[in-house]
């Protein structure tokens, strides 16, 4: 498959209503939020792992997409299918002395892992696939107005142990956002995408993957996300014809329900515009949802 030719970037609005988009582990499961402005937070990883599972259900058992870093797989076992393939005996810890050999494991690992190709890895471990940059970055999405983390206690009728069969229940917590829109910027690089062979094919299965990204996501924590609007810059060449910060601030959220700075209540708060007239020459746009 040919690699893409041009540069592109991408704004993506998500949210979520009574669930918790991305749990922190370091304060108790809470919403991730940012402790000077409340914002909420979501992590790249997060998001990734979205596209990653959306994948794994849309191209299952299809060669060239499968995915490496997936839920309990061994990673040097992962390494060793590349050296499998090409015939060739692993030493610890290092790559074959022959680099045309060294490039074509990296190569192997590229055209068979789409997140590989996508989003890079590191792959220097015991068993030594080398090392890739991805040409898909993907920045922290944080929500437009201040969050409101609320914890909810809820009772099980059941109990873990017979020690504890007299007592009428036990009590547990799960943490929620009563609303939050979140915004998140991407970048698609074409020079890097020529280095690990991501495609136009790689790039539609991408967007794909966000418009979807919850749609078969749902869980008691996550029942009621939404991929609300995506928009896609295309730069006519492959460096590009313009700052990505230029055009991420052509997209623009208005508060029409509510006050500005005050936690929002549900997308009808929101109004989310596009001035494509305000874009430089060699630039497109297109919104995909």
């Amino acid at each position: 498959m040919t690699a893409i030719t041009n540069r592109y970037e991408f704004v993506f609005f998500f949210d979520v209503t009574n669930g918790n988009p991305n749990g922190d582990p370091d304060a108790g499961n809470m919403p991730r939020l940012d402790p000077e402005t409340n914002q909420g937070l979501v992590t790249d990883v997060c998001l990734k792992r979205k596209i990653r599972n959306f994948v794994a259900l849309a191209k299952e058992d299809e060669a060239g997409y499968d995915i490496y870093m997936q839920e309990k797989s061994v990673l040097n076992n992962q390494h060793k299918k590349a050296y499998q393939a090409l015939e060739i005996e692993p030493v610890a810890k290092k790559l074959p002395k022959d680099q045309k050999i060294a490039q074509e494991l990296t190569g192997w690992m590229c055209k068979n892992f789409f997140d590989v190709r996508a989003f890079g890895a590191v792959m220097t471990t015991e068993v030594n696939a080398g090392q890739v940059r991805g040409p898909i970055q993907i920045a922290f999405a944080k929500s437009e107005d201040p969050i409101v983390p609320l914890e909810i206690s809820i009772t099980r009728m059941a109990v873990t142990n017979e020690k504890d069969l007299e007592k009428e229940r036990t009590m547990g917590r799960k943490h929620i956002v009563p609303y939050g829109l979140y915004r998140v910027h991407g970048y698609i690089s074409a020079k890097l995408a020529e280095k690990t062979g991501f495609s136009e094919d790689d790039l539609q299965l991408l967007w794909q993957s966000l418009i979807n990204a919850f749609e078969h996501d749902r869980s008691a924590a996550r029942g009621e996300m939404c991929a609300r609007q995506l928009y896609v810059f295309k730069h006519e060449s492959a460096l590009g014809n313009a700052p990505a910060h230029k055009l991420f601030e052509t997209v623009k959220v208005e508060r029409v329900n509510g006050e500005s700075g005050s936690p929002a209540k549900s997308f009808s708060d929101y109004q989310i515009t596009q001035n494509a007239e305000e874009l430089p020459n060699g630039v497109s746009v297109e919104a995909l949802i």
